[in-house]
């Protein structure tokens, strides 16, 4: 591979070390966990000055916290928060690849691309004279973002105070102040078996269901498309699977689909049940949500007149802030108190693809970005 910088070597070598989400792999898996991740991370922060700690978060698996001090008595802190975590991917896409600009290997840009950013401005920023005086500055390495936010909610529910937290995802170097949360919804048909010959004699669930997929796919994704905010247009639906039936001489007598809806801030998840339900009910459907306890995955929406989140844009040389369609962590840590924004290098276009890859060029302008807007602060 060709010479690479600080920042590309770190990224190099993470893709090298497999963090996949424990929940996409079976049990002991060779490439499941963030374990190895975030031990070699802390041994590079250690290695700066940073102070280390391992926030536990489950068997085996916990945050890396890692802290540059003040000089001084801090009167505020600051998050970088990524994620350790990756979804899976074939064996090849472990053994990063340089190519025309670019590295290629899972986790490239979702989110082993801030890693590295983020990392590498803050132990450059340990060694210069730009340490910032009153400001405590946190890289916190975050487990679990791929599958039910473990991480961040443990971090949120241990209560640390922070005055803003920049959450790294792959938003082509755009602040992001606003994102759409992630609402699973399972909906449950019931019917009445019958045989197969004589179909009148049951009550067919699949048909039942069919009319409801049309109903929320056509009437309520159109009603949806009336209700906008100004950086995140409009929320969604998409029913996602669809089950039901055993065989195909048997009348089904139940039936369950998975509806993906994104939702926009100040709207509430028991809001969208009720809206649902009474929808369903408009057009005599009878269909009953059946969810189990999942976790809130609430959208997220920061003042972007916050004095650091101004800063931050400032810094960046950003006019306006932006929003995305995407959930991540950063709604979590707002909801537990801390002001949240998302930034980092790379494009959501390539996260989770079979070619994984980040732009080198835009690798090295984040970790310049950030590197301008700590050495800024007090």
């Amino acid at each position: 591979m060709a010479e690479l910088s600080k920042t590309e070597r770190l990224l190099s070598e993470l893709i090298a070390l497999p963090s996949v989400n424990p929940a996409f792999l079976p049990a002991r898996h060779a490439r499941a966990g963030e374990q190895r991740v975030a031990e070699f991370l802390a041994a590079t922060a250690a290695s700066a000055g940073l102070d280390v700690e391992f926030q536990p978060v489950s068997l085996a698996r916990f945050n890396l916290l890692a802290r540059l001090t003040a000089t001084t008595k801090p009167r505020q802190r600051v998050l970088l928060a990524p994620h350790m975590d990756t979804v899976n991917a074939d064996e090849e896409q472990f053994r990063p690849r340089k190519k025309n600009g670019r590295l290629y290997g899972r986790g490239a840009c979702d989110t082993k691309g801030s890693i590295a950013a983020m990392l590498t401005a803050v132990c450059e920023l340990a060694k210069s004279r730009q340490r910032p005086r009153e400001t405590e500055i946190i890289f916190a390495g975050l487990i679990d973002e791929e599958n039910a936010q473990a991480g961040s909610r443990a971090l949120a529910a241990s209560r640390l105070k922070a005055d803003l937290a920049i959450v790294g995802e792959p938003t082509c170097l755009k602040a992001v102040t606003a994102h759409k949360g992630s609402m699973w919804v399972r909906l449950e048909t019931r019917g009445k078996s019958a045989h197969g010959a004589k179909p009148e004699l049951g009550r067919n669930a699949v048909h039942a269901m069919a009319k409801v997929v049309d109903v929320l796919q056509t009437d309520y994704a159109g009603h949806l498309r009336r209700r906008k905010h100004p950086l995140l247009g409009h929320a969604t639906v998409s029913v996602g699977s669809i089950s039901g039936g055993t065989q195909a001489n048997i009348v089904p007598d139940q039936c369950v689909i998975s509806v993906d809806r994104r939702t926009l801030p100040r709207e509430s998840e028991a809001a969208v049940e009720r809206e649902m339900r009474s929808l369903l009910r408009k057009e005599g459907l009878q269909a009953r949500i059946i969810n189990g306890k999942l976790a809130s995955c609430l959208p997220l929406e920061t003042d972007p007149r916050l004095p650091l989140v101004a800063s931050f844009l400032r810094s960046i040389g950003q006019r306006r802030p932006v929003g995305v369609d995407y959930f991540c962590d950063a709604a979590v840590l707002a909801a537990g108190g801390i002001p949240s924004i998302v930034f980092g290098p790379g494009d959501i276009a390539q996260a989770h693809t079979a070619d994984e890859w980040i732009n080198l060029r835009a690798l090295e302008r984040a970790k310049t970005l950030l590197l301008r807007f700590l050495s800024s602060l007090a």
